[in-house]
């Protein structure tokens, strides 16, 4: 559930495509946009607190062989939301799990990977060594701080 619900709306949607398949389904519950409170931590670890409230979509549907999907979303994207219960309820049955898993879910899964590892790579990229800093040193690694002698008293 969690790659659909991060999933990028128009990657969903091409992988959706791609599956090429029109269950007969029905409401349970309409897409219906709202707000939920997130919560964090202090320092990642800490006394939990109130963050702040952020809209969601949410919907229920119930396939025709009475399998049941739900799809909760981050922003207001009704589309999104039905995609997402669609593939939760498909992934339950025997006949589309695995055609729903290698079509759309590894797919999505793999652009979400790469994604965060740019992400990571930009903010690395950002980095400051504050030791080096410090002591009025302009190095790029703390391997490179202790192979210049710095580090030795």
């Amino acid at each position: 559930m969690a790659a659909l619900a991060k999933a990028e709306p128009g990657e969903l949607e091409s992988a959706w495509d791609q599956l090429d398949i029109e269950p007969e389904y029905s409401w349970l519950r309409q897409p219906e946009f709202g707000s939920t409170m997130l919560r964090a931590r202090t320092g990642g670890t800490g006394d939990p607190f109130n963050l702040g409230e952020a809209t969601m979509t949410r919907c229920a549907l119930r396939l025709s062989d009475g399998t049941t999907g739900y799809g909760f979303i981050l922003s207001r994207n009704a589309r999104h939301a039905e995609l997402a219960a669609l593939c939760d309820a498909l992934l339950q049955t025997k006949e589309y799990a695995a055609a729903v898993e290698n079509t759309i879910i590894v797919p999505i899964t793999a652009a979400q990977s790469k994604r965060n590892d740019e992400e990571s790579r930009r903010a690395n990229s950002t980095k400051v060594d504050f030791l080096a800093m410090e002591r009025g040193v302009s190095l790029t690694s703390k391997a490179q701080y202790e192979n210049k002698g710095y580090d030795k008293k």
